[in-house]
């Protein structure tokens, strides 16, 4: 329906307006409709969101705006419902069970009918099945399929972001199959490359190593480097996990829906099943591996002079750790292979430094448990150069992908990072310019302009904050056979390439590759709605591991309630401060109305809360002192009042 068939309301244009899209809950009851054609989202009132749940589709039309400013809408019609399964917790109160959802975007309570309260205790968590969806006069109404058990249970938030995210954990029976049918390693007929007549190089004599983490199973990529002249050789063995995982096949779908591995402290949920993840794809040390390899000349400058992608088969020589690598370079104890795998990356990174890449610090963090799965400590994870180093061999790899690709016009799903959008980049230049700051480049900043203020601005004691709101200006990266380059790491074609044990994008990378080397096109694939699904699937993952990570610290700090730390705050919005505490590397909320007995105006531009009365300012990454209250584990909050509010 269209804004000219309702007619326009001098009050508001779109008033009447109709539009369509996925609903967002809040926790607070209310919630969004998020419109397919990208424009506005539309607020739903909380008696609006009685009648869907989250991720339903539905129409809106638009009555007015609510007390910010925004379009508010009354549900029309929902169009499809996106929720089958909940996981939650029963309750019981007064005869009647009841699922709290552990999602708390889902509002609303799920009635248990009398003839199902016998599955499953009260404080136990379970999922349902949703048997009547909400409506504006009745709550949703569940029976209960599964008890996982109690809350306290040890991997229990495993379990239940599993099911909250809706992340695929078993792999189908075909797919089981044929992975169980699959040979224990490489045979005669595996030299043949499937893709076409060509026959695999074999790489078995040269020093191949892997360098990876000291807890990795599933090893993606293997590198090796010579000295060429006055530059380099090197190469880059990826997994020819293609080989095995068909187009179209029971493993390829699974893959497909996966999208990802996903990574929780002390448990993966693999991509692909654990034969081929951690058994024939992966690239373990000394058997033989089917592998796609990136030969590249690198020039003394960093430059990559030319490169050729073919199949191989080839050896690990060793699988080495970063720490390892890093100890024997740093003591001069390196062998010959991985001496000039490190000037190869010194040569990188003079050339990632010329091409003016960004290139932001941050501090990696790791969960030390113990025998009983309960969280000791939680300490930073230092990355050296062996880290960088193989990063950096990554991303040539990846880049020459990219340019393989992209010469040909062969479609494929690119990485990209779009440039900034201008608001974000007028927002930037406004808080810098209070500090005397200026941004680079015009309206179109390039990357190269981050990069310079970067590295001018580092040594500034408000670092911090500083780099904190370059980060927050730039988009988010996703998947798209549209090529607009990565801004971030300043390539003008780049597509992943390295993991395809893990990510469902580079497979079909791989696809493509072996298809422009047989003179053919990749073909049955819906590149645009690919994209689509491998970057939801990329953000699937990542909350869910945010969810667990959120709710183990929260387990953890309850031993520290009472406890006063200081910390700095890392967030700053209308109802208070996240505040980051030091050695804990935890966040928790001190609410507006716990900063002493002011009025706070928050300026979201300049990242700050400001009391009108006494001028007391708290701004993005200022130091603070805290004392931790309360922490609740269902809500995944912790919360803290200032020691010091005067």
């Amino acid at each position: 329906m269209s804004k000219k068939k309702h007619g326009k309301s001098a009050a508001s244009p779109a008033r009447f307006a109709v539009a369509e899209g996925r609903i967002e809950g809040h926790p607070d009851g209310h919630g969004f409709l998020i419109p397919d054609d990208g424009s506005l989202q539309i607020a739903l009132a909380a008696a609006e969101m009685r009648q869907v749940l989250r991720g339903d589709r539905a129409t809106v039309r638009i009555v007015g705006t609510d007390a910010r400013g925004r379009p508010a809408g009354e549900i029309v019609e929902v169009l499809e419902r996106a929720n089958r399964r909940i996981v939650g917790r029963l309750h019981k109160e007064h005869g009647v069970m009841f699922l709290v959802p552990e999602d708390r975007r889902i509002p609303v309570d799920i009635l248990i009918p009398p003839d199902q309260t016998a599955r499953g205790r009260p404080g136990e968590v379970a999922s349902v099945e949703l048997v009547a969806q909400p409506s504006k006069h009745a709550q949703p109404i569940g029976r209960v399929i599964e008890v996982l058990g109690s809350y306290a249970d040890p991997g229990m938030e495993i379990e239940i972001a599993l099911r909250k995210f809706d992340l695929p954990h078993e792999f189908s029976k075909k797919a089981l199959a044929l992975a169980r049918a699959m040979p224990e390693e490489v045979r005669a007929e595996d030299w043949q490359d499937r893709a076409g007549a060509v026959r695999r190089r074999d790489l078995r004599r040269l020093p191949f190593v892997t360098i990876d983490g000291e807890t990795a199973k599933d090893f993606d990529d293997a590198v090796q480097a010579e000295r060429e002249g006055k530059g380099f050789r090197l190469r880059v063995a990826i997994a020819d996990v293609s080989h095995y995982v068909r187009h179209g096949d029971a493993l390829d779908a699974d893959a497909r829906e996966r999208g990802t591995s996903v990574y929780f402290p002390r448990r993966v949920i693999p991509m692909l099943p654990e034969k081929l993840s951690n058994g024939l794809c992966s690239l373990n040390p000394q058997v033989d591996r089917l592998a796609i390899v990136c030969d590249m000349a690198i020039t003394p400058a960093g430059k990559v002079a030319r490169y050729e992608f073919y199949p191989a088969v080839f050896r690990s020589h060793a699988r080495l750790t970063y720490t390892a690598v890093w100890d024997m370079l740093s003591k001069g104890k390196a062998n010959e292979n991985l001496k000039t795998l490190h000037e190869v990356y010194r040569a990188l990174a003079q050339e990632r430094s010329r091409r003016g890449a960004i290139d932001f610090e941050s501090v990696e963090t790791k969960m030390e448990f113990d025998a009983r799965g309960k969280i000791l400590r939680i300490v930073p994870e230092p990355r050296n150069e062996a880290h960088r180093l193989i990063e950096e061999c990554m991303l040539a790899a990846n880049v020459c992908a990219g340019n393989f690709l992209a010469a040909r016009g062969h479609p494929v799903l690119y990485r990209v990072h779009d440039v900034p959008a201008p608001e974000k980049v007028k927002a930037l230049r406004d808080f810098l310019a209070e500090l005397g700051l200026t941004l680079p480049g015009g309206d179109k900043p390039k990357p190269k302009d981050y990069a310079q203020l970067l590295e001018k601005i580092r040594r500034r004691p408000d670092f911090a904050l500083l780099q904190t709101i370059l980060l927050r200006s730039l988009k988010q990266a996703v998947y798209t056979p549209e090529n607009v380059g990565h801004f971030g790491l300043a390539f003008d074609a780049y597509v992943h390439f390295t993991s395809p044990i893990r990510r469902y994008p580079d497979l079909l990378v791989h696809r493509a590759i072996k298809a422009a080397l047989a003179n053919q096109r990749y073909a049955g694939i819906d590149w645009e709605e690919a994209g689509r699904h491998c970057s939801e699937t990329e953000r699937r993952a990542d909350d869910a591991s945010r969810d667990v990570e959120s709710w183990l610290k929260c387990f953890y700090m309850q031993d520290h309630v009472g406890g006063v730390y200081e910390g700095s705050i890392t967030g700053v919005t209308a109802f208070g401060l996240f505040v980051m505490l030091d050695n804990f590397y935890v966040d928790g909320l001190v609410h507006i109305s716990e900063l002493g007995r002011d009025y706070y105006r928050f300026e979201p531009n300049r990242h700050l809360l400001l009391g009108e009365r006494t001028g007391k300012r708290y701004r993005l990454a200022d130091r603070i002192k805290v004392k931790l209250v309360r922490v609740d584990l269902e809500t995944r909050k912790i919360d803290l009042v200032p020691v010091d509010a005067s």
